[in-house]
């Protein structure tokens, strides 16, 4: 499928070792048509093979993260011939999603309004989260008579609980930002001309980490899915890798000279 391409949808900067991705559709509350997904997945592979860069931040323009999928787009597709729900899911948003849970480098979702259906999903899918007070997780699919998804199903109970994930999913209702905080899907909550201040101190130390904060979110994640002993045996076979890294030989060195280590994540 050709990628649609409009201008400037996603705007994308890299400093101090961060890659900063914003939606950037504020007269639709950065709604998710297809041309942003396609832009959110390069924008992400780009990050992924550039060295320079070590954690990612993806945000929204405006006064919210993302309303979700845009589904006028979707239905005037869908009228068209052109793409089904499923196709939908299976070729542009899923493969967004998997890559955030997949590549090897932190993601931190900095979120500054309402997420919410496919946008909720998406920044939940980033490894830390850093919510604005006054800011909204909104499960919507409910009230307008779809099931969640955009990983929707598996991220839910595993951020908040499977009680508070179902009453999430069945209802449709929307849960604040210190709730969320509260029950541990969020890692921090700042008042909103805080946010990029205190996403940007946690994102540049993590672009400051080791090689080895990559494979710890891997066997991380791994372990999600995983029984004790898949995992133990995962993290064994992880550790061998970052034990012949540059960043351990480094690590040790600092410890032993009792000085700050100087990572470069190789």
């Amino acid at each position: 499928m050709p990628k649609p391409t409009t201008e400037e949808s996603v705007l994308v900067k890299k400093e101090n070792g961060v890659a900063w991705i914003t939606i950037n559709r504020p007269e639709v509350l950065n709604a998710l048509n297809t041309d942003v997904i396609w832009k959110l997945r390069d924008a992400l592979d780009d990050a992924e093979r550039d060295p320079q860069v070590r954690c990612v931040v993806i945000g929204g323009e405006g006064r919210a993260f993302s309303a979700g999928a845009d589904l006028q787009s979707l239905k005037k597709r869908q009228r068209q011939a052109e793409i089904s729900f499923m196709e939908h899911l299976k070729e542009e948003t899923n493969p967004l999603i998997s890559k955030m849970r997949n590549m090897d480098k932190p993601i931190i979702s900095m979120i500054n309004g309402v997420a919410a259906g496919a946008g909720m999903s998406l920044a939940l899918a980033a490894d830390l989260k850093v919510m604005a007070e006054g800011a909204r997780f909104v499960e919507a699919f409910a009230k307008i008579g779809l099931i969640p998804d955009a990983g929707a199903t598996f991220l839910l109970a595993r951020s908040f609980g499977i009680s508070k994930a179902m009453e999430l999913a069945l209802t449709g209702d929307g849960i604040d930002a210190e709730e969320a905080k509260r029950l541990g899907a969020v890692n921090k909550v700042v008042p909103p001309d805080q946010l990029e201040k205190e996403t940007r101190i946690l994102a540049e130390r993590l672009a400051k980490g080791p090689k080895g904060i990559g494979l710890a979110k891997r066997a991380m994640n791994k372990a999600l899915v995983s029984d004790l002993d898949t995992a133990l045996d995962y993290e064994a076979h992880l550790q061998e890798i970052v034990a012949s890294s540059e960043d351990f030989k480094e690590g040790v060195s600092a410890f032993n000279d009792k000085r700050p280590a100087r990572f470069q994540g190789k």
